[in-house]
């Protein structure tokens, strides 16, 4: 199967702090690619590398053949227009109504006239099930009506990748199924590529077809979704079934408790 993204010997510090190693990922054209694993792992970074905002120091980041920490700034933007990104929370413009928040891309990228438009934000609005809201303005919205408004104007132009930033965060359980069966469906629908970026473990496996689990900036594991469940690593089943004890620690490092007292006692405290 081609590979729409492939990610080779990627490294990038922030300052002098490295926060990815030698990264090394392949997403196949059509499925939905999971990247996994605690706040701070890089995740966030590489899915901003691969919208070529970020530049890896070494290695190169490729989509749909194109080296994108090797483009100008036209085609990185020509680029741009082929993906949607659903960032956390949604981040819609909130002096905006939903249907002008759902047009902005679209107008912006494209020359159409308004009548279509019209029509293309309605079918899109349909396809999340909120055509009734298009007059709402953000603050009307409910977190599950916002991230699925944040859905439709993600694939306004039909993109043939498609980032998730942290999805289900902050959700309710019924508004989390909605927004995975619809990442589900409009993938499919759209014959779109997918990659979400997520530590909600359980909502993810149900959809994705391939996982990669990071930890300290390098992939720790990967597999199918059944691969990473029955995984005996100590690090992605202590992940996968949220154990406070394994080999990420519950507590920050510190002098052991009972010296800390003992200081305590020494100073009369």
């Amino acid at each position: 199967m081609e590979n729409l993204v492939e990610i080779k010997d990627v490294n990038f510090t922030y300052d002098v702090r490295p926060v990815l190693k030698g990264i090394n990922m392949t997403v196949p054209r059509g499925r939905i690619v999971a990247i996994m694993g605690l706040s701070g792992c890089g995740k966030t970074t590489l899915l901003r590398m691969i919208g070529g905002v970020l530049r890896p120091a070494t290695g190169t980041v490729t989509v749909a053949g194109c080296v994108m920490n090797r483009l100008g700034e036209e085609e990185r933007y020509r680029m741009r227009r082929k993906m949607g990104m659903l960032y956390q929370f949604g981040a819609l413009f909130t002096d905006m109504s939903v249907f002008d928040n759902v047009a902005f891309q679209i107008r912006e990228h494209t020359e159409l006239p308004e009548a279509m438009i019209q029509d293309l934000v309605l079918m899109k609005l349909n396809a999340v099930g909120l055509r009734g809201a298009q007059h709402l303005m953000p603050s009307e919205l409910s977190g599950g009506m916002a991230r699925r408004v944040a859905l439709a104007r993600a694939i306004a132009l039909d993109p043939m990748l498609i980032m998730y930033d942290e999805p289900f965060t902050g959700l309710d359980p019924i508004s989390m199924g909605v927004i995975s069966n619809l990442v589900r469906r409009l993938g499919e629908a759209l014959g779109a590529t997918s990659i979400v970026v997520t530590h909600d473990v359980q909502e993810s496996l149900k959809i994705v077809d391939y996982v990669y689990f990071m930890a300290d900036g390098v992939v720790v594991a990967q597999g199918t979704p059944d691969e990473i469940r029955s995984s005996r690593a100590p690090f992605v089943h202590q992940f996968v079934w949220g154990e406070m004890d394994g080999p990420m620690p519950f507590h920050y490092p510190g002098a052991p408790y009972a010296a800390d007292l003992a200081l305590e006692a020494a100073h009369g405290h």
